[in-house]
């Protein structure tokens, strides 16, 4: 018998039934959904797709914003039997068309946004059978209209699936090659949200604002993490700095997920100061360290408020260290705070990290290496692709593809993924620490730093920077910075100024946009 058969992604629903039936478990804009009105609608969506013909374990597909109908769509799923598998909203018809027939998704559930792009998929892919308009208004010609056959279905039994089963296939952002379809089990996802609300050190019955991407799995977690303690969810369409103050004043709401990026933006909108944030307890944030001079900023502008970052990856589920509240803390010895402001914390209950060499073998505290993983919220695998999936899981062990290391306290340090590593002159360079080193300057916001060809050094330093607004910068004092900082070798050889950098729906900087102009015509790219 599966050990972890009672792990089951539906379980908050039971419970939501017996312990708060009455209460808000939805809001989005002027509709608002109790815990029971919700599992009714889960299970009248779970017997259309049963009669549609949905059997355990198909994969069923979203391709929408952000709403209340995405929380239906996930437990309406699992409750019938299947497997998500939400689509990137940003990604071209043939992308989505290649990742439903990749794991042969047939029935796809599409907002009213989407309605072209996925009425344009009939003639591009070859496993979707259905279209199911699943959102506000009237279904176009060509999708069924959903809603009102969930409105008259009558409701079925909770599946049971739990465990080992598979819970979703999340493809990743595909920076290389074609996506992979990360396979996560229900035992996985389950793991995983109980270990982050644990490390996050969250209270229940929180207000969480959810507006991090859904078809994301960061998204996904806080969806499942939230719903786990039973808590309100806000739901916000996509990151708006206005329409997230307005939700936080309005709503009383008391934890939220961002990262550096939007929250910076957040704290530095000039309405700000117009909206109630007292309530909010604890800000959330991953895809990269937070600098000092954010911290600083936003801990004046939401001093109610405790940090804390999680730092993982699609194939572990997706938490795997987490560095709490008390790190960011003011009244710790500052060199102690700086330190470990820089790493991402400590690795969760049930993951097993540590630092590998080249050939596999664990480094001593301080070296740096490859960051792998073990234990229960690895994924199972990519999704039909079995030579792919033993490269990255070796021995149970996850490798991550970042390069990092630990201290003798535990905390894990990123200094980078290992593909962005920089070769100049022989010497290896990790961008993150020359971004730290640039970020520390008052007039930057944002920055990248790559390896671009040079004929002399192999490659070069070289540093894309957005200024903030108001605030001017020469190359010159950049670079002469760097160096009271840096090592001369790890300094910018050259950098350009842009008013903006490529960003992926998870808020990460697209560095392999940068690098591919640089590159362009080579047998060899850095990425």
């Amino acid at each position: 018998m599966d050990a972890t058969a009672a792990m089951q992604l539906t379980q908050p629903l039971h419970k939501a039934l017996i312990e708060r039936p009455e209460a808000t478990a939805l809001v989005y804009g002027q509709r608002r959904t109790c815990f029971a009105a919700l599992v009714d609608q889960v299970a009248r969506l779970a017997a259309v797709l049963r009669g549609f013909g949905l059997k355990p374990g198909d994969r069923v597909a979203m391709l929408a914003p952000n709403s209340d109908r995405y929380v239906i769509f996930f437990y309406a799923v699992w409750w019938a039997g299947g497997v998500v598998n939400p689509v990137n909203i940003r990604w071209s018809a043939r992308e989505i068309a290649y990742s439903l027939d990749d794991c042969d998704t047939r029935w796809l559930l599409v907002d009213a946004p989407f309605h072209a792009t996925a009425l344009g998929l009939r003639g591009l892919s070859s496993s979707l059978t259905q279209l199911l308009h699943w959102g506000d208004g009237a279904a176009p010609e060509g999708l069924v209209d959903l809603p009102a056959m969930v409105a008259a279905a009558t409701p079925v039994a909770d599946a049971g699936r739990g465990g080992s089963d598979l819970a979703a296939v999340m493809y990743t952002g595909g920076t290389t090659g074609r996506p992979k379809g990360v396979m996560l089990t229900q035992a996985n996802l389950y793991l995983n949200l109980l270990c982050a609300n644990l490390a996050a050190q969250r209270p229940f019955e929180a207000v969480g604002i959810a507006i991090a991407p859904m078809f994301h799995v960061g998204g996904m977690g806080l969806t499942l993490q939230l719903m786990q303690r039973l808590c309100r969810q806000v739901i916000l369409p996509a990151f708006d700095e206005v329409a997230l103050l307005q939700a936080v004043a309005d709503e009383r709401g008391s934890e939220t997920f961002l990262v550096p990026t939007m929250l910076k933006r957040l704290v530095e909108h000039p309405r700000f100061a117009e909206f109630d944030t007292r309530s909010l307890q604890l800000v959330l944030y991953g895809a990269a360290p937070i600098d000092e001079a954010l911290l600083a900023q936003a801990q004046a502008a939401l001093p109610g408020a405790g940090f804390c970052q999680l730092y993982g990856m699609t194939e572990l589920s997706p938490v795997v260290t987490a560095l709490p509240a008390w790190c960011h803390a003011a009244d710790q010895p500052a060199e102690l705070r700086r330190q470990r402001l820089r790493s991402a914390g400590r690795p969760v209950a049930i993951a097993e990290l540590r630092i590998v060499d080249g050939q596999d073998q664990p480094l001593p505290n301080g070296q740096v290496g490859e960051i792998v993983v073990r234990g229960p919220t690895v994924m199972a695998g990519y999704w039909n692709q079995p030579e792919q999936t033993a490269a990255a899981v070796k021995e149970g062990w996850m490798h991550t593809g970042d390069g990092g290391w630990m201290d003798h306290d535990g905390f894990v340090y990123v200094v980078d993924r290992i593909k962005d590593m920089i070769v100049t002159g022989g010497e290896n360079v990790y961008s993150a620490e020359v971004e730290n080193a640039i970020t520390q300057l008052p007039a930057v916001s944002m920055v990248a730093v790559i390896g671009v060809p040079d004929e002399r050094w192999g490659e070069r330093v070289h540093a894309v920077v957005v200024l903030r607004a108001d605030h001017s910068l020469s190359t010159e004092d950049l670079i002469a910075h760097c160096r009271t900082q840096i090592a001369g070798y790890k300094c910018p050889r050259s950098v350009e100024f842009r008013t903006e950098l490529p960003l992926s729906a998870a808020g990460k900087i697209l560095k392999y946009e940068l690098r591919a102009p640089f590159w362009a015509g080579r047998s060899r790219h850095v990425n």
